[in-house]
């Protein structure tokens, strides 16, 4: 099992709808997560003093081909569907690696 960490800014006028459409994801998108070897995962929201709302995700994969199971991911319809609601609400760290919409982190210390 490998624990992924991730950042992203919200457009400050989105939270809202952010936040209302994970209060009720789709059934099929979850059970995409779960198909594709995702496990507890949860994402918060933090506002900085400056106003910028920014979310942190994480989850732990417990597959053998991380990009394989992502790559089935973005292929779903339905989860295409639903990023088309996400998406727009999201603002990209300018400074994330080429290919990525969420920043990855460094995982600096974990205990059990």
């Amino acid at each position: 099992m490998k624990r992924y960490g991730s950042v992203l800014a919200l457009h400050p006028e989105k939270v809202a709808e952010y936040k209302k459409l994970h209060a009720a994801v789709w059934p099929d998108v979850l059970a995409m997560i779960k198909s594709c070897h995702m496990q507890n995962y949860s994402i918060f929201l933090r506002t900085l003093e400056d106003g910028q709302p920014y979310l942190f995700s994480y989850f732990e994969y417990t597959g053998t081909d991380y990009k394989a199971d992502m790559a089935r991911m973005a292929a779903d319809e339905t989860t295409q569907k639903w990023w088309s609601f996400c998406i727009p609400c999201q603002k990209p760290l300018s400074d994330r690696e080429p290919g990525e919409w969420w920043a990855g982190m460094e995982e600096v210390f974990h205990t059990d």
